[in-house]
């Protein structure tokens, strides 16, 4: 079966997210509306989206900062931005943040679902993202979570397999504290902080014998895994 199109659309013209959000829906694809742009990032953090259609000129968060901040936590997701802005000083930060397209408004509705399907369908013939990592003389089972070395493996709970993986996608890399936190944990908060901070530990203790393999802190930004060749 083919997987659905599930869009995350943050536009604040409420007339004009309602009358998207229907045309979308008619056409069979699966639509959350939010109406700014923080109430998006944490809509991206507790969904399951494989598309975004953004405006750009957004209250709380304008559409540039929230594309910055989602491909923090997914950098393969499509973009497609709304605007009225035409510059190509605008264009080309849209591109730049990771836009696969920018549609200057107003537009046809049918011209939208035309760009939106064109970029979904390149997005779903891009490389797949890896699920096995080498980490020194480990190797890391993504969806299997395990972590294995020679003959023995460890079979890794669903918090510490995803956090990991988060890691590896960003091996040698900081990963920012906010993001892990909200693609794992879907909260940024003092308690799940905490709770995060305890995994940490708990995985670097398993590499702790491995002298090509790291887990440290980076002072108020975040963690980095630093896995030597």
């Amino acid at each position: 079966m083919t997987q659905k199109i599930n869009i995350l659309l943050a536009e604040d013209d409420k007339n004009l997210g309602v009358i998207l959000k229907k045309y979308l829906e008619a056409k069979d694809i699966l639509v959350t509306l939010c109406s700014n742009g923080e109430e998006a990032l944490q809509a991206f953090g507790e969904g399951n989206f494989n598309f975004c259609i953004f405006d750009v000129m957004m209250p709380l968060m304008d559409g540039f900062t929230l594309a910055k901040e989602i491909k923090k936590l997914d950098k393969r997701i499509p973009i497609i931005f709304l605007t009225a802005k035409t510059t190509q000083k605008d264009i080309i930060e849209g591109f730049t943040l990771g836009g696969d397209d920018y549609i200057t408004k107003p537009f046809s509705m049918d011209e939208l679902l035309l760009r939106i399907h064109a970029v979904y369908n390149r997005a779903s013939f891009d490389t797949p993202a890896p699920t096995m990592f080498k980490l020194g003389g480990f190797t890391f089972d993504a969806p299997r979570h395990l972590l294995i070395k020679g003959d023995e493996s460890r079979k890794l709970t669903s918090k510490e397999a995803d956090l990991l993986l988060l890691l590896c996608e960003n091996m040698n890399e900081t990963l920012e504290r906010t993001v892990a936190l909200r693609k794992v944990w879907y909260e940024d908060s003092y308690f799940n902080a905490r709770s995060m901070d305890v995994y940490v530990t708990k995985l670097r203790k398993y590499f702790k014998d491995d002298p090509n393999v790291e887990l440290v802190n980076v002072h108020g930004v975040g963690f980095k895994l630093l896995v030597k060749d």
